[in-house]
């Protein structure tokens, strides 16, 4: 780009990040784009946070590439790892999620000096940013001993590079010791290519002190002067005893923040005043009823915070990261939940923050064409985890509210007390409201000098050092959440332990972490008391009481039918009582019993009690639970009259008893395959085992293909047929972990006499293919299973999959049911069975020929249309527009279409909607002469708006969809008046 440029009146985000770019292309740097936020071959990193990310093997000597200068716009989040200011996002005028950093990059071409050339001159020059120089502060490294016996002195190169350029002497400041070290010395990690750095600083002006300074000098921490430009100038190689040699090809890597220079040429203080944030505000402000004009500063905040998190998010799950709870995909989750919190803050209830992708894709794709293809399924995945993550915090923020508002106007009333109590002697009588108005005004108070003003303003001169005293004495007992609630909110509630942590940080709090944990360990207790007691103040009196008389004894181990047991008590929804009559239902416990009750995701057996002489039916056993430990009670319905003291025989349904056995053993097999090929990690997350088919839930961060659902069947089915005899034992729950046994998913175990299944084989280092504990029934050996065949695999919950298999005689039907569908399948094709796929694949490739004919025909029958709507031009101030709707073509046919009109028009502008199943589809196109007046993004935008839709893309081509099409006609004929004003 030559020297011939003026400086626009208003410097707009993008505007400055393409004249960077420009700039540099200027200069002869090679213009590369954004890599992305998932650093490719960089382990080290959790997200790409700084633009030399993409080139660090360039800087390495590790990769060559054809050109020695680059320059970029790169985009980076921190908010996890090592560079983490999501805590602080919202709160302060610079901290973000996500930037963008502008860059230039030498690999071994220049250096110092002409680095610093180039900074000058973009910033300082009249043709380019024109910054006043009396703004301006520039710091070299001064010089400091790095590690013992390692010294490097003043960067006098640089110092000279910049008086040179002619930034004034008392302006170039050199930094030395710790301080230049912390500020000014750079390295790419222990060892490796380092250097020293020179930044450049912006003051803002007094008012933008955080600490109120007035005539504070630079250096100085108070938010006054703003680091705009940080330029690394890479000299060495450290090695690991820190000796420091020349590197051969000395390099620049350079690091100017968008936002931030975006806050200086557009003269605003906060990064979140410039154009690449107040869309974005003023969007969540539609959204959430919130206008962040009022000044509120916890308004304020959570509109930022919201602006800020939906740029990360969006961003984010554009490249492919997805909500989780572990790595990159748990940071994104914090993010998107924080974002949701804030919007609650602000009384958004319902889901809103998917709304937000659109607008961010409206406001960057510009810069990011990607934005604009990918907007849709963003979107829709941040709406997904907005409804799941709705139902959890609803109720958690809400008592947490409460909570939080309990406290506070407890504190509010200790200093109303106190004040009300002094009223007299300062001489002062105040009604209740002016007490409450002070008191909460001096509890606002962010600075000792403000709560000194505050104080003195309730209480007069003489008393208000008093009141001052008072509260600072008690402010952190009153701002402190305490750790016993935050863990209610977590335990009962559901709220994650780092959400409730945001929220009470966001409220001005501090969390009672001790308390919390405190609270936690105590938990952790009672659960270990409640394995051992089997949770009896929790249960029924009725059976509380029966417990405390005797057990249940399991006699279904060994069979599925036992004689006279007796029948101990009676319980219907009245309580204890002496009979069933016949056809009335209830719960019986009897001294023993063959019935399986329903635990550990095996579904309870039915059956039926008999006389004793197994003659008559007494009962119809519908299932069986345990209402407390060792008590099993039987879901009845009476046949004939049952008394308690009774004898009964009992009889199990043997067959559904074997088809539940053989699915729980199954289980077990599925359990071992899982984590034999997709890895130890996976982990029980929930199964059933009924007769009909087995279930098992598990945690994996991905679906499970085709050919490991093959491997985990295959390797199942093998254990089958090699047939070993499973192991039962009962041992201490210490000794059975011990030995390899897994725990199952939600199960409580007792510390002593757990029954542990051990399916052994001889092949195995460990002696077994699986061993777990389990107090379910199974087969006797691992062959009468028969056969396992899985029939489904899917996702039930984020990070949380879902397998279905069936066994023995329910494979058999499954496998019966698909030869009869075959057998038909080629019936209706007249083929045999071997020739179905081949079959099915011609029909196929016919059928998609076939299309393919028909969508050629109708782009060659739209083609033909070419000449109809060209006699459709309309002069709108002298430009050709066409504005017509069309039928019989698709989107790519409208596409070919919007083209040819454009280069048959020369210059204009072309508008085409279509009906589309229902819906309507939009295509906007712009010769290029015309895109500095009319962007075909948001023409489409408005159009989209008319029939219910939304959508956009470049400059000069657009697409949108819509709902109402019966809107279509009159969206096309409003074009000439939305283009009038842009001409």
């Amino acid at each position: 780009m030559s020297g011939t440029q003026t400086q626009p009146e208003f410097w707009s985000g993008n505007k400055i990040r393409e004249t960077f770019l420009r700039f540099f292309e200027g200069k002869g740097h090679r213009r590369v784009r954004s890599s992305s936020l998932v650093p490719h071959g960089d382990p080290t990193l959790l997200f790409t946070n700084a633009g030399m990310n993409q080139f660090k093997d360039v800087f390495l000597g590790l990769e060559k590439r054809d050109y020695d200068k680059a320059t970029s716009a790169q985009k980076c989040v921190r908010a996890g790892g090592k560079h983490n200011d999501l805590e602080n996002v919202g709160f302060t005028k610079r901290h973000h999620t996500f930037f963008e950093m502008l860059g230039n990059f030498s690999f071994g071409d220049y250096y110092k000096e002409e680095a610093i050339n180039y900074a000058w001159e973009l910033l300082t020059s009249r043709e380019w940013f024109n910054i006043d120089i009396s703004k301006l502060y520039f710091t070299v490294f001064g010089g400091a001993e790095l590690s013992p016996g390692v010294n490097v002195g003043l960067d006098s190169l640089s110092r000279n590079a910049w008086l040179k350029v002619g930034a004034p002497q008392e302006r170039v400041i050199a930094l030395e010791g710790d301080q230049g070290i912390k500020e000014l010395f750079w390295s790419m990690g222990e060892t490796g290519p380092c250097g020293s750095c020179s930044e450049i600083h912006y003051d803002m002006g007094p008012e933008a002190s955080e600490q109120g300074d007035t005539d504070c000098k630079f250096p100085c921490d108070c938010g006054r002067y703003v680091e705009i430009w940080n330029l690394v100038f890479m000299q060495w190689n450290r090695d690991a005893s820190g000796h420091l040699t020349p590197l051969p090809k000395p390099s620049v890597d350079t690091g100017m923040g968008l936002e931030r220079i975006a806050a200086v040429l557009q003269g605003v203080i906060s990064n979140y005043d410039t154009d690449l944030f107040q869309p974005l505000i003023k969007r969540a402000g539609h959204l959430t009823n919130a206008d962040y004009s009022f000044p509120n500063a916890d308004t304020r905040a959570s509109l930022r915070i919201i602006a800020d998190h939906s740029r990360a998010a969006t961003f984010l799950i554009s490249d492919d990261v997805l909500p989780s709870n572990e790595g990159r995909g748990y940071v994104l989750r914090k993010i998107l939940r924080r974002a949701i919190l804030h919007g609650r803050l602000l009384g958004r209830t319902e889901p809103f923050l998917h709304e937000m992708v659109f607008a961010v894709s409206e406001l960057m794709s510009s810069a990011y064409s990607e934005l604009t293809e990918s907007a849709a399924r963003v979107s829709a995945v941040v709406l997904a985890e907005e409804q799941r993550f709705s139902h959890t915090v609803a109720v958690g923020t809400k008592r947490f509210e409460e909570r939080y508002g309990e406290l506070r106007a407890a504190s509010v009333a200790a200093v109303e007390s106190f004040i009300e109590a002094r009223e007299k002697q300062a001489q002062i009588s105040l009604d209740h409201s002016a007490r409450k108005y002070r008191a909460e005004n001096a509890l606002l108070a962010l600075s000792d000098q403000e709560l000194a003003i505050a104080a003195e303003a309730a209480l007069g001169s003489k008393f208000g050092p008093e009141l001052a005293a008072y509260i600072r004495a008690n402010a952190r007992a009153w701002k402190t959440f305490p750790g016993e609630e935050a863990f209610k909110l977590y335990d009962t509630y559901g709220l994650p332990p780092d959400f409730i942590e945001d929220a009470v940080r966001d409220r001005g709090m501090i969390l009672d972490n001790e308390g919390f944990e405190r609270a936690m360990q105590e938990q952790r207790a009672k659960a270990r008391a409640s394995w051992k007691g089997g949770a009896k103040e929790a249960a029924n009196p009725a059976y509380a009481k029966i417990a405390a008389q005797f057990t249940t004894e399991p006699c279904f181990y060994f069979a599925t039918s036992a004689k006279d047991a007796r029948v101990e008590a009676i319980i219907t929804r009245n309580g204890s009582v002496g009979e069933l009559k016949p056809g009335e239902s209830g719960e019986v416990v009897l001294d023993r019993t063959v019935i399986y009750a329903e635990s550990g995701g095996q579904v309870a057996d039915t059956g039926a009690f008999y006389d004793p002489s197994g003659a008559q039916v007494v009962a119809e056993v519908t299932g069986a639970y345990y209402p407390v430990a060792r008590l099993v009670a039987h879901r009845v319905t009476a046949k004939d009259t049952l008394r308690v003291g009774d004898r009964v025989s009992i009889e199990a349904d043997a067959e559904r008893r074997a088809r539940i056995m053989r699915n729980h053993s199954g289980t077990h097999l599925v359990h071992a395959a899982l984590r034999n090929i997709l890895g130890a990690h996976v982990k029980q997350a929930g199964s059933l085992n009924a007769p009909d088919r087995l279930r098992f839930d598990f945690s994996h961060f991905a679906h499970v293909d085709a050919e490991e659902l093959r491997d985990i069947e295959q390797q199942v089915n093998d254990e089958i047929r090699y047939n070993c005899q499973i192991e039962t034992n009962v041992t201490s729950l210490e000794d059975a972990m011990a030995s390899g046994a897994l725990a199952f998913f939600g199960d409580k175990y007792p510390e002593s006499n757990v029954r542990v299944v051990t399916m052994p084989d001889p092949r195995s280092p460990r002696g077994f293919y699986s061993k777990e504990l389990c107090g379910g029934t199974h087969v006797h050996r691992v062959g009468d299973i028969g056969v396992l065949k899985i029939v489904s695999e899917q996702s039930v919950a984020a990070g949380v999959r879902r397998i279905e298999a069936v066994t023995g005689v329910g494979a058999l039907e499954h496998y019966q049911q698909r030869a009869q569908l075959l057998s038909q399948i080629a019936s209706k094709l007249n083929v045999g069975e071997d020739a179905v796929l081949a079959t099915v694949e011609k029909l196929s490739e016919t059928a998609k020929h076939l299309e393919k004919e028909l969508e050629a025909q109708k782009r060659k029958d739209a083609l033909g249309q070419l000449d109809d709507l060209t006699a459709q031009v309309q002069m709108v101030k002298g430009v050709k527009v066409i504005a017509a709707e069309v039928a019989n073509i698709d989107k790519e046919g409208l596409r070919q279409l919007v083209d040819s009109l454009r280069q048959k028009l020369g210059s204009g502008v072309v508008a085409l909607g279509m009906p589309d199943d229902g819906k309507v589809a939009l295509i906007a196109g712009v010769t290029k002469d015309l895109t500095a007046k009319v962007h075909a993004g948001k023409l489409i935008q408005a159009l989209a708006k008319q029939v219910g839709g939304s959508g956009g893309g470049r400059p000069d081509l657009a697409e949108a969809g819509g709902k109402d099409t019966s809107a279509l006609k009159s969206a096309l004929q409003s074009i000439p008046s939305l283009l009038e004003p842009l001409l």
